[in-house]
């Protein structure tokens, strides 16, 4: 059989094992989960077999971390880099396929996003000034590193890897993609759910009570751990990453103040669909609120760091969710479903809705990413246009 054939064959087989990864904004670890699709569709079914989250190696992560910076970013790293993190994604799918005594050749297929380093999603005209081209170039861009031709020709496993360009191409914002994997899954006949991610950016997907496609909506509400993470790392001179179950916020106290000027940034009163990231809710943003926040104490700065996460994720809900229907349910995934006190900010601020965490929290969007891989094969539409504003269209590269 060859390379071609197998793809087929992967295709039509009643359910595959699949290992999704997902790399995120906070650049902290490389999320593998290896599922079991029985289907294709709305009516598919997944299942959890193995979830690892491996740690980033500290010099690859200072690394990558300048390649966001564009005026630290090279040519040459980027390549490089490009390169390096194919082989970590590589090296994770292997050792996970150790650690379950799974044959690589027993993984039908690797779903791979790659990391983000920028994401420019707001349209670009240039100019061709050629005869042959007898209108301007219009496009947004994303760009991800973490080569899926790596991945593929170290694990022999079928690779779909940088799976948000399509969409960007179809007049998307590349993001979020998770909303297929929330709608066929999450979707309630009487209560309407918002599921919240929050990792380094937050981002929510709402299904109304018995919603069709159609009616999914989902967006980036705006920073997430990203922000608490930088603030904690210089506050504790580099012993922390991130604010452990919330404790440093919880011994600081909120300054109103300051959370509406941070909170009348254009971004949160942009509509869906949107999406933000490290470019503007990243370290530049951390330092810039240290420098204008002179006098107020690290405890108190990160505690109205970790208001502004939960605000920003209410406010995206009064002003975009709440007439679309009822919000019965919010189903917290990410790092962030485990500090208490951002959690405990969020009820405050949403008393109505029935706040938990959802049940595979950490291993949600790299098994979302499996979903799109597994319904990618078979040639159908994995881009919600409720959320990314995209044609409907077939995300992802195969590598044979």
């Amino acid at each position: 059989m060859n390379r071609v054939e197998r793809l087929v064959s992967v295709a039509k087989k009643d359910s595959r094992r699949i290992i999704g990864l997902m790399s995120g904004t906070s650049l902290d670890a490389i999320d593998a989960a290896m599922v079991v699709i029985r289907g294709h569709g709305a009516d598919a079914e997944i299942e959890l077999e193995h979830f690892r989250s491996f740690p980033f190696p500290q010099k690859i992560r200072g690394a990558v971390s300048d390649l966001f910076r564009p005026e630290r970013a090279r040519v040459d790293q980027i390549c490089r880099y490009d390169f390096i993190l194919g082989e970590l994604f590589a090296a994770a799918v292997l050792r996970l396929c150790e650690e379950t005594k799974t044959k690589p050749a027993k993984v039908d297929l690797v779903a791979a996003a790659g990391q983000t380093i920028w994401h420019d999603p707001e349209p670009v005209v240039v100019q061709a000034d050629v005869a042959w081209i007898d209108h301007p170039i219009e496009t947004r861009s994303t760009f991800a590193i973490g080569q899926s031709a790596v991945i593929a020709e170290r694990t022999g496993i079928i690779t779909i890897g940088d799976l948000r360009v399509r969409d960007v191409a179809a007049g998307g914002q590349g993001a979020p993609l998770v909303p297929y994997f929330d709608w066929v899954l999450l979707r309630h006949k009487k209560r309407g759910r918002c599921i919240q991610n929050i990792g380094g950016i937050g981002n929510v997907t709402y299904i109304p009570p018995n919603g069709t496609w159609d009616d999914v909506i989902a967006f980036d509400t705006g920073p997430g751990n990203m922000i608490i993470d930088e603030l904690a790392y210089v506050m504790t001179n580099g012993k922390q990453t991130f604010d452990v179950d919330g404790t440093l916020a919880a011994s600081g106290h909120v300054h109103e103040d300051l959370l509406q000027t941070w909170m009348a940034d254009p971004y949160f009163t942009k509509a869906p669909p949107k999406t933000t990231g490290r470019e503007l809710f990243g370290a530049q943003f951390a330092r810039r609120i240290r420098a204008e926040s002179n006098g107020v104490s690290p405890e108190d700065l990160i505690a109205t760091a970790t208001a502004l996460t939960a605000e920003s994720i209410a406010r995206a809900y009064r002003d975009f969710i709440a007439d679309r229907g009822p919000i019965d349910e919010v189903l917290l995934a990410g790092g962030g479903a485990n500090n208490p006190t951002l959690v405990q900010m969020l009820r405050v601020r949403m008393p109505k809705a029935d706040i938990k965490k959802y049940t595979a929290s950490e291993a949600k969007e790299a098994m979302a990413m499996a979903m799109i891989a597994n319904d990618s094969v078979a040639g159908m539409h994995t881009n919600v246009a409720g959320a990314t504003g995209g044609r409907p269209t077939v995300l992802g590269k195969i590598c044979l």
